[in-house]
């Protein structure tokens, strides 16, 4: 067997270059569904795409380059996506592909009914696989996320936590002893007293003075302590 001439290795790889995309239906589900994955399928996440089904009869033009595929910019995580597929170049097509999916992460479920007010904490929630794709109104991952913010509204056992659900964060809470401080001529004097109020660093709020009984209005400063102000 005679070894391969230079200008016949090049045609080979001409022909090989040159090689068309496979157009038919299976092979469009197939680049869409993969940008699908793509797209949606980031660390902790598990993307099940429910089979669709195009004309079996449908016949594009053959396409000298690998197909490209677009997905919608859009904010969340949609049920169902069309994905657009296309051949650049001459002859240039794109066809719309409707992708079907569920989108699957562990999110924060309660675990017990929790009344308004309820800072809820590692004892009344727990991590559960959901689809995201069916939660519009947002969710939860982590206990970060929660930390320090009260219910605004009562929820039973076994719901999603959305967003929705909380109200400011809560780091000093009404009822709860606090270091009261005040500034006197220069000199940082501390005594105890209870919070009437709750609030996030920064917030307003009233507290008992535990040794006059007066009501002074501060400013929260942290956890625990509140500045009184003048």
């Amino acid at each position: 067997m005679k070894p391969l001439t230079a200008a016949l290795l090049l045609a080979i790889v001409a022909f090989a270059n040159t090689a068309l995309a496979d157009t038919t239906p299976a092979a469009l589900r197939a680049v869409a569904e993969q940008a699908v994955r793509a797209q949606y399928g980031q660390a902790g996440s598990r993307v099940v795409i429910a089979p669709t089904v195009l004309n079996p009869r449908l016949r594009l033009a053959e396409c000298p380059h690998a197909l490209q595929a677009h997905l919608p910019t859009r904010q969340g995580t949609p049920s169902r996506v069309a994905v657009a597929v296309s051949c650049t170049g001459s002859p240039g097509w794109t066809i719309q592909v409707p992708v079907q999916m569920q989108v699957f992460r562990q999110v924060l479920v309660t675990s017990r009914p929790l009344a308004r007010g309820d800072i809820a904490g590692p004892a009344d929630v727990h991590a559960e696989e959901r689809d995201i794709a069916r939660l519009g109104y947002g969710y939860i991952e982590n206990l970060d996320q929660i930390s320090g913010h009260a219910l605004a509204r009562p929820l039973i056992a076994g719901v999603v936590l959305e967003p929705g659900d909380l109200n400011g964060r809560e780091i000093v809470r009404a009822g709860e002893e606090v270091a009261l401080i005040a500034q006197i001529d220069g000199i940082e004097v501390r005594t105890s007293g209870m919070a009437l109020d709750s609030g996030d660093t920064g917030a307003h709020l009233r507290v008992r003075n535990g040794n006059s009984g007066r009501i002074i209005d501060g400013v929260v400063l942290g956890a625990g302590e509140v500045q009184a102000l003048p």
